[in-house]
């Protein structure tokens, strides 16, 4: 009989079976650590069961959840951990050496901190010639550190809880809600603390093309507009919004001309570029809600999204 696992690592899974292998290969390179692990992997509808990804990989189970989500993946693999500890990953990220190790040392002297977030950077298809999506998430789309510090929150792609407290705080939202945001906030409006932890770090593949990043942030802003819909001061508030990220990309350039997240003016520019384009199309879309409605057809269907 083995000494009981440190950490449970739960990992949703839908239609990715290639990215998953990478993913759960990333995890057991770290067994090397000396922290004893389980990974579960909770399907959530894919056409096939991804059984060959997760091939050879020992202590790890294989799972389904049928209620479409993230969220209730993650709450199913949470239902099954043996750890005291959970951490969370998507199937598409990559875990960097000494992800694991990290999580379990900081919980074990930390016993003041419940929830940690990690830090998340975008794996570059090629690290000569970025794209420009690529150079704009680098900057804008994983501001890990500050969700946490700022926003009291950890994305889902890389946090560590304590199960007492995950189950205390209760289960993760469905798919109509942006469940690491809401979950979190929940959280650290228990009293639960939050703590950024760098050394724990994932990296993951940015959009393919814009449609899918607009598609994303289409369905952020339709989260959003629910809950200022069919009130006039905070649909006032709204459209002012509107037109400040519209215009908000020249405010920007400091920013990006002064990272240390990407490198080299070409990055930066096609950085600016890509920035330019979303916060215009968000912008739109945010006028579109206020004056068409049917926040419905942007929250896009988790079976069609993937994880």
């Amino acid at each position: 009989m083995h000494p009981p696992f440190q950490l449970s690592v739960i990992v949703p899974h839908l239609n990715e079976p290639d990215d998953l292998r990478q993913c759960l290969l990333s995890l057991d390179a770290q067994r090397a650590d000396g922290i004893l692990f389980e990974i579960i992997v909770v399907d959530n509808g894919s056409i096939e069961m991804p059984v060959a990804a997760c091939l050879d990989i020992p202590n790890l189970r294989l799972e389904r959840e049928i209620v479409p989500g993230p969220g209730p993946a993650r709450n199913h693999g949470a239902d099954l951990a043996q750890a005291d500890i959970l951490a969370f990953i998507d199937c598409d990220c990559i875990a960097q050496p000494g992800w694991i190790k990290a999580i379990a040392d900081f919980m074990a002297t930390r016993t003041d901190i419940a929830v940690l977030g990690g830090d998340i950077a975008i794996l570059v298809a090629d690290p000569r010639y970025p794209s420009a999506i690529e150079s704009y998430e680098n900057i804008y789309s994983y501001r890990a550190r500050a969700y946490v510090e700022q926003y009291g929150f950890a994305a889902t792609g890389n946090m560590a809880v304590r199960k007492q407290a995950f189950h205390s705080v209760g289960p993760f939202g469905g798919i109509s809600t942006m469940e690491d945001t809401e979950w979190g906030q929940r959280a650290t409006a228990g009293g639960y603390r939050i703590a950024f932890l760098p050394e724990a770090r994932v990296l993951t593949p940015s959009c393919k093309s814009f449609s899918d990043l607009a598609r994303r942030w289409d369905r952020h802003v339709a989260h959003e507009f629910r809950k200022v819909s069919g009130k006039r001061r905070a649909t006032l508030r709204w459209l002012v919004d509107a037109l400040i990220i519209s215009g908000s990309p020249l405010a920007e350039t400091l920013k990006i001309f002064t990272t240390d997240r990407v490198s080299g003016t070409r990055n930066r520019l096609l950085a600016l570029a890509c920035l330019t384009r979303i916060r215009l199309h968000r912008g739109r879309r945010m006028f579109g809600l206020v004056f068409h409605g049917d926040t419905g057809r942007f929250v896009e269907n988790w079976n069609r999204e993937g994880s």
